[in-house]
């Protein structure tokens, strides 16, 4: 095993993976990822931390994910290269390890404009790092764990037990691209891998037909990434706004004529599951409810995801 972790054990056992994520609060209050580790916890096999996303300053993914190992759910530690260089990154991962944090998934950030939204405020004006970008990222905890060393080559005095995620957005443009960038994070080391949010299965299941082509499903485990719609609304703005998120017109026909549109989103986030495990290649699913921790227990439920297996 490369770090015991169980999402690693899931998967190695054969077994269909289930992520979730758990935002981390715009606060110091620890009692916010308590709660939600306490609602989360069962109904996936690990919890991707998120790390600043859309660039607002929240609680370290460190820190937060800390929090979950101590309240006894399994994290998925997000870095991204926005924020900082490669000596603060190898120094972190160094400090995550050494409080119980076995996944990392690897990231290059939202840009910082992007924290300007809504009624925030956000850092537009702040300089972002990208001192190494994703690849590289994945490259460099790879020679971490495996040849105990920095990326500038001095030695590391003890094991480095990870398991390597990246991120793979299989619809955006140019989408010929795309499974090439998957195939480079899969040569860094990637062990994992999480897609953007999946709602055109057609489209999806083409894009995994050329991952398999070049035989990437062999050689990484492929989670399919549903964000549970809540309203028509929220499916327009991510078809017109969101990079590589496609949402076909009928999807959001269907949302916007719904009675109750949070009841039918869980039904088209339950609809997405059945559809893409059946995609030869695909071995998980990655399920982002944006705070909505409460919807996962009836999604897991219903989509026949529990209970988890049992890991080793």
């Amino acid at each position: 095993m490369k770090s015991g972790s169980r999402l690693e054990k899931i998967l190695e056992q054969g077994n269909f993976a289930v992520t979730a994520e758990l935002g981390p609060p715009m606060s110091a209050d620890a009692e916010v990822i308590a709660k939600k580790a306490a609602i989360l916890n069962g109904t996936a096999d690990a919890f991707n931390v998120t790390d600043n996303q859309t660039a607002v300053v929240r609680m370290s993914s460190i820190a937060a994910s800390a929090i979950c190992v101590k309240e006894g759910i399994e994290p998925i530690m997000q870095m991204v290269c926005r924020d900082r260089n490669r000596i603060a990154m190898q120094s972190d991962i160094l400090g995550a390890v050494a409080l119980g944090i076995r996944n990392c998934l690897c990231l290059s950030g939202d840009h910082q404009s992007f924290g300007r939204a809504g009624k925030l405020l956000g850092h537009p004006g702040a300089k972002n790092v990208y001192d190494v970008d994703s690849i590289n990222l994945i490259s460099i905890l790879r020679t971490m764990r495996d040849e105990h060393k920095q990326q500038g080559g001095d030695p590391i005095k003890s094991d480095v037990p990870l398991f390597i995620g990246a991120a793979w957005t299989p619809l955006g443009d140019p989408v010929d691209f795309r499974v090439i960038r998957l195939g480079k994070k899969i040569q860094a080391g990637a062990d994992f891998v999480q897609t953007q949010g999946i709602y055109d299965v057609e489209r999806f299941s083409d894009a995994m037909k050329k991952a398999r082509e070049k035989g990437f499903h062999e050689k990484t485990a492929i989670l399919a990434g549903i964000i549970v719609p809540k309203s028509a609304g929220m499916l327009n703005y991510m078809n017109t706004s969101v990079a590589g998120v496609s949402v076909p017109e009928k999807m959001i026909q269907r949302m916007s004529q719904a009675e109750n549109p949070k009841e039918e989103g869980i039904k088209i986030t339950i609809e997405l599951i059945n559809e893409i495990r059946k995609i030869e290649g695909v071995r998980g699913v990655h399920i982002q409810p944006i705070e909505w921790e409460t919807a996962m227990q009836e999604i897991s439920g219903k989509a026949n995801l529990l209970p988890r297996p049992e890991t080793a």
